[in-house]
């Protein structure tokens, strides 16, 4: 099988959904900024603290480029990684997209006492979820499907989501 890969905004369930998927589907899961932080021997915030959001996009393109030519990956990628056409591409031509999408409020429930996002150091971090969520939407409904991950618990979301990539195979052999 392809790759899979979990795109959208931080908080959505990405790193959750995608590991219960890799084991239910029996791949190997990976973490995309995982890989980053590995290569760089840094943290997510001391790149973006010490190198600035541009660096941190071109290694992050860098990784995804060296992981695209690998089968068998579901891949959680960072909230960020559509917002450059090419990473995109990328991820359609070496495999299946799943986006994952919750409410702003429900993002902010879950990240507000997470310190490890550098994007939400801010005075108003629900304001600033939904500026990005509204900058980034364009490039997270380019996903193959999209999955709502608000109030499901995770065990249905990845029941949704095994019951589409079937449907897919088997109609029309994407995966």
């Amino acid at each position: 099988m392809n790759n899979i890969y979990f795109i959208g905004f931080m908080g959505t369930g990405k790193t959750t959904i995608s590991r219960l998927i890799a084991e239910r589907l029996n791949m190997k899961w990976v973490d995309l900024d995982d890989m980053i932080q590995q290569k760089e021997k840094k943290t997510i915030v001391e790149i973006f603290r010490e190198n600035g959001e541009e660096y941190f996009r071109n290694l992050e393109k860098e990784v995804l480029t060296d992981l695209a030519v690998e089968r068998g990956y579901v891949v959680s990628t960072g909230g960020g990684i559509v917002i450059i056409d090419e990473n995109v591409k990328i991820m359609k031509e070496s495999g299946l997209i799943i986006t994952l999408v919750a409410s702003p409020d429900v993002i902010y429930e879950r990240l507000k006492d997470d310190q490890s996002r550098p994007l939400l150091q801010v005075p108003n971090p629900l304001e600033e979820i939904k500026r990005l969520m509204y900058e980034r939407a364009p490039f997270y409904i380019k996903g193959d499907m999209i999955i709502d991950t608000s109030f499901d618990e995770p065990d249905m979301i990845v029941e949704e989501i095994l019951k589409e990539i079937e449907k897919r195979k088997n109609g029309k052999g994407t995966c």
